[in-house]
């Protein structure tokens, strides 16, 4: 058999990690008044293996922290406990699953924020509509709010309390999401970070925001509980860097004094979301900086994975998209079997694309989505109906012929799909 060296054992401080192969956090938007539902006791277990790594989605950390619909937090009671089974689950599975807490920043709106406020950063310019990974809508941003140096520590000490709120409701750890454009990102890169106070201006001084909230997570929790994710080279939401190497360099350099878990970068590669493009850059120079264990991610198939935990350019390989589609991605890699295909964008198909039925399946889920707060009307028993296609698209007819239903029965609904195995999430 050939070797696999994305299926060896790995120790990752207090974790005892049976393959390399980690799930990415992936935001699905799915958690509605951002609380998280049970149907994600289904996805994540269903993605849980003994000894696996898995990295919830972007969690929010205060009410100002969301910049997209129905994204999941972990500031409130509520939401902690919603949290609690959907982490049962993936324990129950043998899998390690580390939440990452995150805040927006200027990628929001007012429309997402208490008081229709406006969204906060380390600057005050605004950003540029955006092209949604959908393909047809449209994200417009209001003009953010440049955080004062007195308001600063409260945003700090937001990611503190999430990281403890985390904790209880059983999540085994944190990761501090500092890449891809959003709040930790707008205060690391100065094509965003105009600033000319202790913030801005040099490298370090850039990087003081970032630093401060790790060292209150790891003050909090423990560095063997907190990881950071960090994207030097991407260029997302227009938060490019003059010198992505040396920011990368001076970040992984300052993380070693706090013993942290794990690094998890992005390859420079993926400068725009979704699109992989030569570079002459690697990640190299931070993995030997690093003197911890090292993450990588960024379209990353079996193949290179393999070759990058062979060669010691990283300990571990996060996959997104592959995850998605494939919940028992680390057992296809072991195998090298077939891989399904995960599509996104302006059709309506899901995590698991195989055949005509498990499209038609989508669609339904999708419109019972789309159409949560409106009331629908059919019967729970007409759920049982799909099982077959007819069934499918007889329902499918009537949801598009306005038929209404509460909201509490879709969700019976959709607890009914999930112990039935018809439905994945």
């Amino acid at each position: 058999m050939e070797p696999n060296p994305l299926m060896t054992p790995y120790k990752m401080g207090r974790f005892q990690l049976s393959h390399r192969v980690v799930h990415a956090p992936l935001t699905r938007q799915r958690s509605f008044d951002n609380i998280p539902q049970p149907h994600a006791i289904l996805y994540h277990s269903q993605r849980a293996s003994e000894g696996g790594l898995l990295i919830a989605e972007a969690t929010g950390i205060s009410n100002t922290a969301h910049g997209y619909p129905n994204t999941p937090g972990v500031w409130t009671k509520e939401q902690v406990e919603a949290w609690k089974p959907i982490v049962d689950a993936v324990h129950e599975k043998g899998g390690i699953f580390f939440c990452q807490i995150w805040h927006a920043g200027r990628v929001s709106n007012c429309e997402f924020q208490p008081n229709v406020q406006a969204p906060i950063s380390s600057t005050d310019k605004p950003l540029a509509p955006q092209m949604r990974s959908n393909g047809v809508d449209v994200a417009l941003f209001s003009p953010p709010h440049r955080l004062t140096t007195k308001e600063i520590p409260q945003i700090v000490d937001d990611f503190r309390v999430a990281a403890r709120n985390a904790i209880e409701a059983g999540f085994d750890g944190v990761e501090i999401h500092g890449a891809h454009g959003y709040l930790i990102d707008q205060f690391l890169k100065d094509h965003v970070n105009d600033r000319t106070d202790k913030y801005g201006g040099t490298l370090q001084n850039r990087c003081r925001f970032a630093l401060e909230v790790v060292e209150a997570v790891v003050n909090e929790i423990g560095a063997d509980r907190v990881g950071l994710r960090l994207s030097p080279y991407a260029n997302y939401s227009e938060s490019g860097d003059s010198n992505p190497e040396a920011l990368g360099l001076h970040m992984a350099n300052s993380l070693n004094k706090f013993g942290l878990c794990y690094c998890h970068m992005v390859e420079p590669r993926m400068i725009k979301v979704g699109e992989k493009v030569e570079t002459p850059h690697s990640l190299l120079p931070m993995r030997k900086a690093f003197k911890g264990t090292f993450m990588v991610a960024g379209g990353y198939d079996r193949e290179e994975g393999n070759k990058v935990i062979s060669s010691g350019y990283a300990d571990l390989v996060a996959y997104g998209r592959w995850f998605l589609a494939n919940p028992d991605l680390p057992r296809r890699l072991e195998l090298n079997a077939p891989l399904n295909r995960c599509m996104f964008g302006q059709e309506p198909v899901g995590y698991m694309t195989i055949d005509e039925l498990q499209a038609l399946e989508r669609h339904l889920e999708l419109w019972m989505y789309n159409i949560r707060s409106a009331k629908m009307q059919i019967m729970f028993e007409e759920i049982q109906l799909l099982k077959n296609k007819e069934g499918i698209l007889k329902v499918s007819n009537e949801i598009l012929r306005g038929k209404i239903v509460e909201q509490t029965e879709i969700s019976a609904a959709y607890l009914l799909s999930m112990q039935n195995g018809m439905f994945n999430f």
